[in-house]
């Protein structure tokens, strides 16, 4: 089992001829991904990297089967991108743009609610389920197919978390990114709730950081005790001031709400295993396997 993606996703990318989007498609072609096509309007009919290139979303599934949906396009455009793939019925939307406006984001939050899509991101690295299936940017060569889940906010972290994880031999089952974005999809809880069904997960790695409520929210759902495996968090941000908004939009943090301090303390009385340094990450999992 797996969460989210696995070696018979089917995946097509939107803005699939723009540099970025191109070279992140045969990264994933290289790694084993099923890239079975690609979006962008006024192309469709042709072809790009060896892939068929279609002017709508719907046509693309409907000629592809596609089951997930990654985008690298413009900010300005990106929200399109995405109302364009939930009313497709795309079942997973990973948006990787950077910079969306959040009032953007306000309505396609919105429109989610009574869909039958799930979206990660945006500003998101993307996931990667090892050796089956790899959407978004995250450095493949760091991975290894285990048994430990990560759910990330930030992008370096999540691969400090990978990396440790690989070295410490415990290797990892999926690792979601699910963007620092103060408005997004998919959250914490979300995968949390999904990792605890997964039987391939033994233990989950939460990497939060200052801003925002995920860890709150994260904390309130594990504080009832009946989560079955272990959770350890790290929390970025430890030494940030208050009252200053760091480089994520959601990262502003004031006393006493949204500051390292009080996501650790939230957790901690929930039952995680707070980790206090980043380098600590894979001999805290592995202890708490042992």
């Amino acid at each position: 089992m797996s969460i989210l993606v696995d070696k018979s996703t089917r995946v097509i990318c939107q803005g699939i001829t723009g540099s970025q989007a191109s070279f992140y498609t045969e990264r994933a072609i290289s790694f084993g991904t099923q890239m079975v096509g690609g979006v962008r309007p006024g192309k469709g009919g042709t072809s790009h990297l060896g892939l068929p290139v279609f002017d709508d979303v719907s046509t693309a599934m409907a000629q592809t089967g596609a089951t997930a949906s990654v985008i690298f396009v413009p900010k300005e455009n990106a929200a399109n991108a995405i109302i364009e793939a939930i009313d497709a019925e795309m079942p997973l939307i990973i948006c990787i743009t950077e910079h969306m406006p959040v009032l953007d984001m306000v309505k396609v939050s919105e429109l989610l609610k009574n869909s039958r899509s799930r979206l990660l991101g945006p500003n998101t690295p993307g996931v990667i389920t090892p050796e089956q299936c790899r959407i978004g940017i995250m450095p493949a060569e760091i991975f290894k197919r285990g048994n430990i889940g990560i759910i990330s906010r930030s992008s370096t972290l999540t691969y400090e978390a990978a990396w440790q994880t690989t070295d410490a031999g415990l290797g990892q089952s999926t690792c979601v990114g699910i963007g620092g974005d103060p408005i997004h999809g998919l959250g914490f809880v979300d995968c949390l709730e999904m990792f605890d069904q997964d039987e391939e997960t033994k233990a989950v790695v939460v990497i939060g950081e200052i801003g925002g409520s995920e860890e709150e929210r994260a904390s309130a759902y594990l504080a009832n005790g009946n989560y079955s495996k272990p959770v350890l968090a790290y929390i970025a941000g430890q030494h940030a001031p208050l009252d200053t908004r760091m480089g994520h939009a959601s990262a502003i943090i004031k006393s006493g709400s949204g500051d390292a301090v009080s996501k650790k303390k939230a957790l901690s009385s929930a039952g995680v295993k707070v980790i206090e340094s980043p380098v600590e990450i894979g001999s805290s999992v592995r202890k708490a396997l042992a």
